[in-house]
């Protein structure tokens, strides 16, 4: 739950909104302490709770917030070039749809680490990995909003070629809906969590401009789903398999995709205010 207000934190950056002093470096500081109190674990290929997901979002997170680079961000690369390692790309090991329950996500997420913050004695390997990735990429088959968005991501992270990440876009842009946004799953509505994340990634990864007509559509529709409070409800499809707590966000049971989607829906209309500048 760092990474994703961390999105929106880090596209805020250089414009003109007020952000805490303290809000951004606090968060990084909590995550590094996270890391480095499994710094072990993760040098040796172990991982923590949520495994590649978990440190994914941790470097992610970390990386938004423009942390040094250290043996805590090496270790970490480490367990991701020392995990799964006959496989060709990382592999969830949790169902918690929709954002730990895709290979694509955690796939990214370990290319983008990988490539970030890995060290000079850890390049051969990671080179091999990110390689091996992205041929897993090129030839996968997505089945959900969440798959397309971080395939189109892995592909531009992995140096695809050219043509395949504007088909992998393409894909993705296909997929919306009439009143602009995305839905998770082929029988669902659409939602702010599905939206935004395809926004952000066919902007970013497929160079979609933030002032074409696709866009535009799926920010009108954030704008209308967005309470009164400025968060983004979305009723969470996971199964509960720890005990309940409150994070302080909105919603009940439903706050922590909630506060996913409202990382990525805010993530969204930053960038879409480049377009009125």
């Amino acid at each position: 739950n760092q990474a994703f207000p961390m999105m929106a934190f880090a596209a805020a950056k250089g414009r003109d909104l007020d952000l805490p002093k303290t809000l951004v470096k606090e968060q990084a500081e909590h995550v590094a302490t996270f890391i480095a109190s499994n710094r072990e674990k993760f040098r040796k290929g172990e991982g923590t709770g949520g495994q590649v997901d978990t440190a994914g979002y941790a470097m992610l997170a970390l990386e938004l917030a423009e942390h040094p680079a250290d043996e805590n961000t090496a270790a970490v690369v480490e367990y991701f070039l020392k995990t799964q390692p006959d496989r060709d790309h990382w592999r969830t090991v949790s169902h918690r749809p929709p954002s730990e329950a895709s290979d694509f996500t955690p796939t990214y997420q370990a290319m983008r680490a990988i490539r970030k913050w890995g060290t000079k004695e850890q390049a051969e390997r990671g080179a091999k990995r990110i390689d091996s990735a992205r041929g897993w990429l090129l030839k996968a088959t997505p089945k959900d909003t969440e798959d397309r968005v971080f395939r189109l991501l892995g592909l531009k992270e992995g140096g695809a070629e050219a043509s395949a990440i504007a088909a992998a876009a393409d894909e993705l842009l296909r997929t919306q809906r009439s009143n602009g946004g995305w839905s998770q799953l082929p029988d669902m509505e659409p939602d702010a969590y599905a939206t935004a994340t395809a926004l952000v990634a066919l902007h970013r990864a497929g160079g979609l401009a933030v002032n074409a007509p696709a866009f535009s559509r799926g920010t009108a529709f954030l704008v209308r789903t967005q309470r009164t409070d400025g968060s983004w409800h979305i009723a969470s499809r996971s199964k509960p398999f720890q005990p309940y707590y409150e994070s302080g966000f909105p919603h009940g049971k439903d706050q922590f995709i909630a506060a996913a989607a409202s990382g990525w829906a805010t993530t969204a209309l930053i960038l879409s205010e480049g377009s009125k500048r």
